[in-house]
């Protein structure tokens, strides 16, 4: 099964309809994007359906995996997940696709996306530079938050830094059958 979150282009039309009722969108422009989005979300279903795009497709083998899904459960390990997709290669552990030179890569806002799909929720803007956009308060302050705010905190903390690939996330693509093939150092 291909996972897909159901809160896809949320985030986007969301921003269209404060636009338009801040007055920054005509009628017209507002309905062609919104036509823009609903053709882009239609020719995804579509791209995704052809069984050619399954093809030494990192993204497929992720969203299809369940032990893959479950461990995105934890936030920790999606975020770790997203991570290592922004600025690496990686490249099917299978002989033809090394000798063809065959890579796979996304960019920082298609990686958060795939994570969304992954756990079936939200939209790739909860992840997009969750690398780097959590500034801790000072370990003196930690005592005044409260649970929620703690939990968060701790959470950050096992964040990493876009482009790092975690031991864990390294060996988790090795038995999907991925290797990395050109690493952000």
């Amino acid at each position: 099964m291909l996972r897909s979150s159901p809160s896809n282009y949320e985030f986007l039309l969301d921003n269209l309809n404060r636009e338009k009722e801040q007055g920054h969108l005509t009628d017209e422009a507002f309905n062609l994007r919104v036509k823009y989005y609903t053709d882009e979300e239609t020719n995804t279903v579509q791209r995704e359906s052809d069984p050619r795009w399954a093809e030494n497709n990192l993204e497929y083998d992720l969203r299809t995996v369940d032990w893959v899904a479950e461990k995105c459960v934890d936030r920790v390990y999606a975020q770790n997940l997203y991570a290592a997709l922004c600025n690496n290669e990686f490249m099917k552990n299978e002989v033809w696709t090394i000798l063809l030179d065959k890579s796979w890569s996304c960019s920082w806002r298609y990686a958060g996306g795939i994570v969304a799909n992954i756990r079936q929720e939200g939209d790739y803007i909860d992840w997009y530079c969750t690398g780097s956009n959590y500034d801790p308060p000072p370990s003196e302050d930690l005592d005044h938050l409260n649970l929620d705010e703690l939990m968060r905190y701790k959470e950050s903390q096992a964040y990493v830094g876009e482009g790092c690939i975690t031991d864990e996330i390294r060996e988790d693509l090795f038995k999907l059958g991925w290797i990395v093939y050109a690493e952000t150092k």
